[in-house]
């Protein structure tokens, strides 16, 4: 059953709702939706609903909810991904695969190795994107909310934001020999949030390190094999819900 997602969801006393905007769009241009279509209508704070399309305008759908669906338990662990910024087309499927994996929070910075340049009077268009690429990955994959994405900042300004964070907080580093992700999973106690960070494509510099280090992030491997930023990302994430989480 497809699946579309309103931010705002506002529903009428006679249990109609009106969708607007790209979804309607999407609905009459792409998919091509017509009345009698049902499909499943997800709201930003988790609503998830039956609906059928009683009619379609120009700029407009008109629905009707038939009933309201179970969403599902959410993930016992919250994941925050901290992601030094990749270049166009990783840095999209990286935000796709974590927000299938079920990434809560994804923040964006700019590290001293990031390679992709993105000016600041762009930051708010980025960001949109970005979070539309999340929105696509949750109607996919049935998540009740997508990831949410931060605008962009730097490593020193996002560390400061974080510093009150009470959690498990990990940063992968390629040179780490002598702590795993796995392992370290494995024997500490198990925490409601964690959060996460991976390097851009060059990795980390040690002074970096140093800066995370301070802010109580604990570096860690993946293993032996040095893997894409994106790649890395994925692992995280998915290693986080394997041990943590709800996945397997």
């Amino acid at each position: 059953m497809r699946r579309f997602f309103v931010e705002n969801l506002r529903l009428k006393k006679d249990g109609s709702c009106v969708i607007s905007g790209s979804e309607a769009r999407h609905m009459t241009k792409v998919v091509r939706m017509r009345p009698g279509d049902r499909f499943e209508l997800m709201g930003g704070e988790g609503e998830r609903f039956l609906a059928v399309v009683r009619s379609i305008g120009p700029r407009q759908v008109l629905v009707d909810i038939e009933r309201a669906l179970v969403a599902s338990a959410p993930s016992p662990v919250e994941i925050t991904l901290c992601q030094a910024i990749l270049r166009s087309d990783p840095m999209d499927y990286l935000i796709q695969k974590t927000s299938e994996l079920g990434v809560d929070r994804i923040f964006p910075f700019f590290s001293m190795r990031t390679v992709a340049k993105i000016e600041s009077e762009k930051f708010e268009k980025r960001v949109r994107h970005w979070q539309g690429v999340a929105v696509s990955a949750a109607k996919q994959c049935g998540r009740p909310l997508p990831a949410r994405v931060s605008s962009p900042t730097s490593l020193p300004e996002l560390l400061i934001g974080l510093s009150g964070e009470e959690c498990l907080k990990v940063v992968l580093w390629e040179e780490e020999e002598s702590m795993g992700l796995k392992g370290l999973l494995k024997e500490s106690a198990k925490k409601e949030r964690v959060i996460g960070m991976v390097g851009p494509e060059g990795g980390f510099s040690m002074e970096e390190i140093r800066m995370t280090r301070k802010e109580g992030f604990i570096p860690v491997s993946v293993g032996s094999r040095v893997l894409r930023a994106e790649t890395a990302a994925m692992t995280l994430v998915a290693l986080v819900q394997y041990e943590w989480g709800d996945l397997g």
